[in-house]
């Protein structure tokens, strides 16, 4: 797998030149990782950021009590632990691959010096951590003022995008953690989307029915 094709449409290096993806490809590493493989810990000193190339990868957080709690799922075309990686800097999550993934990975020394040297990169670097922490508030917010139904509605119609179909990337488990429920609740909300003919259920495949109530029910709030 060539690593240029790998960053080329990463959103973190849009707009970036064919000699910077040059630049890029010389100081990134391509690896591959077994899933359950442990990238990286908690509080563990950050030395690069990952892009991934083929796969998926959990970035989840654990209780005192070692409860999971999955914070994202990272597909390939995106980045993760870039803003670790900017002065003394600490991992702020645990990360390892829900299967086995190709992963490119950007040492941390090489990289910013690369920054100092082509500004473009770091620019786009900007952008990209902005995107990230709009999606942080974002998360932030669902999980304080919505329910689990209205939380499943918004993440079924985001993973569906213009169709009326979505396949599920992870399990029912993990996709719980990420919603920031339980299994049975979220087994109960499935049931209770697909009572109310809002959705099909056919194990991992979701059909939407009624897309203008389910887009209803994901604009709502708690009651209080």
């Amino acid at each position: 797998m060539d690593i240029r094709a790998c960053i080329k449409n990463c959103p973190l290096f849009a707009g970036t030149t064919p000699e910077d993806l040059e630049f890029l490809a010389r100081i990134g590493k391509l690896r591959s990782y077994e899933k359950g493989e442990l990238l990286f810990s908690e509080g563990e000193a950050a030395v690069g950021f990952y892009v991934v190339a083929a796969g998926k990868v959990k970035i989840y957080k654990l209780s005192p009590e070692g409860k999971e709690r999955i914070l994202h799922i990272v597909h390939p075309g995106s980045t993760f632990a870039e803003a670790a990686i900017f002065g003394a800097g600490t991992y702020p999550a645990y990360a390892e691959p829900l299967e086995k993934s190709q992963l490119v990975f950007f040492p941390k020394r090489e990289f910013l010096q690369l920054l100092h040297e082509h500004s473009q990169i770091a620019i786009n670097m900007i952008g990209g951590l902005s995107r990230f922490l709009r999606q942080f508030a974002t998360q932030i917010e669902e999980l304080t003022f919505k329910d689990v139904p209205s939380r499943l509605a918004r993440y079924l119609l985001d993973l569906a995008g213009n169709s009326n179909q979505a396949d599920l990337p992870i399990s029912k488990t993990q996709l719980a953690s990420n919603l920031g429920t339980v299994s049975e609740t979220l087994s109960r909300t499935f049931r209770k989307l697909s009572d109310d003919d809002l959705i099909e259920v056919g194990g991992k495949v979701i059909r939407i029915l009624d897309r203008d109530r389910l887009e209803d029910l994901a604009a709502s709030f708690k009651e209080t």
